[in-house]
């Protein structure tokens, strides 16, 4: 099982109600703090990823040294935190967590930095989000384990030096293009997490089925991998209300067919699309024919918020290839026709459809 459990920067709408959101909260971190795996042999997907950290941490133990600073980029419930527990436990070190919105002030991140012991691991989820300040103090703290203390204001303004023991920092970002360049830099080591193949989300449900005492059929963690997003935290939820709806109303097995009829109940269809991915494309298709439309007009017609639309269901969207962005406005593609079971309208006088001439143009 590999996902994270810090907060990442989405929508209080996915992080708190979507079955199918990214995001952790609530149960969830209980949960996923008991089917962590521990080492990365454990760790199931992300193969160049896992091989290069292996290369990487078991190079610094016969040294004798830190591992240098790993930036973890990539999509909410990918494994950023799990892979940083791994790096701590791979090299028999403490770990320290935190995140980029905690630290609003230099003196926060020196107060953090000034505690560390020698060796330890540093996690700092969502490093996009730290504040200038901090940001500049960590340059010189990753690169010559020193971070100069301010004492007094004005004129009258020391700074003092102060020696930092070596560390390893974990910085996790789901968006690495803000990151500066001074900072992305100073990693020793960067790698960017994929999204999951059905194949390997089967192969992490069976695992956290074992760790729950779920009895379930390939064929029933097969169906739930296609509706999980190629991402193993949403895998691990959906497994777990196909346990509850198979203990209620069947005998406790998860198959295939049980495993569907589960995942209806909870509005998650074959492609793990929603009920709020679902409305998108409905509006889309049959209020605007397809489309182009502006954001704001899709919006209003959906009944959501501008942000809600843009952040929560159109990256699946378009992931998925069922909805493109153009300068024109939104536009569904002939996949989504064909997944709603809908057929696009004809262009006038000719034989082709109106997103064909869209795409074309």
């Amino acid at each position: 099982m590999n996902w994270d459990d810090t907060t990442d920067e989405t929508p209080a709408a996915e992080a708190g109600e979507r079955l199918v959101g990214a995001s952790a909260a609530g149960d969830d971190q209980a949960v996923e703090a008991a089917l962590r795996p521990k080492d990365l042999q454990e760790f199931i997907g992300q193969e160049k990823v896992r091989e290069q950290l292996d290369l990487m941490l078991r190079a610094a133990r016969a040294r004798g040294a830190t591992a240098d600073h790993v930036l973890l980029s990539g999509a909410p419930g990918l494994g950023k935190t799990t892979l940083s527990m791994i790096i701590a436990a791979e090299m028999g070190a403490p770990i320290r967590i935190t995140s980029g919105p905690a630290i609003q002030h230099a003196g926060d991140l020196a107060a953090i930095l000034s505690s560390l012991q020698e060796g330890e691991v540093l996690f700092l989820d969502e490093i996009h989000r730290m504040s200038r300040p901090a940001e500049e103090m960590l340059y010189m703290a990753m690169e010559d384990f020193r971070v100069d203390v301010i004492v007094g204001k004005g004129p009258g303004a020391t700074a003092i030096p102060l020696e930092l023991p070596p560390f390893t920092l974990v910085g996790a970002t789901t968006r690495a293009g803000l990151l500066p360049p001074p900072l992305r830099d100073r990693f020793g080591f960067t790698a960017h997490m994929e999204f999951y193949e059905p194949a390997e989300l089967q192969l992490v449900i069976d695992r956290s089925a074992h760790l729950l005492d779920v009895t379930i059929g390939a064929d029933g963690a097969s169906e739930i991998s296609g509706r999980s997003r190629g991402t193993p935290r949403i895998a691990n939820r959906l497994l777990r209300r196909v346990r509850d709806y198979a203990q209620v109303k069947a005998d406790g097995i998860v198959t295939r067919e049980i495993a569907a009829k589960a995942l209806a109940v909870y509005e998650v269809d074959e492609r793990g699309l929603d009920r709020l991915d679902r409305s998108v494309l409905e509006a889309l298709l049959k209020l605007f024919g397809g489309g182009p439309v502006g954001l704001s007009t899709l919006s209003v017609a959906v009944g959501e918020e501008r942000e809600t639309v843009e952040e929560v269901a159109e990256p699946f969207l378009v992931r998925e290839g069922l909805l493109a962005r153009t300068p024109r406005g939104r536009v569904a593609t002939p996949a989504a026709w064909a997944h709603l079971g809908l057929v696009p309208p004809q262009a006038r006088g000719t034989g082709t459809t109106g997103q064909g001439d869209l795409f074309g143009a």
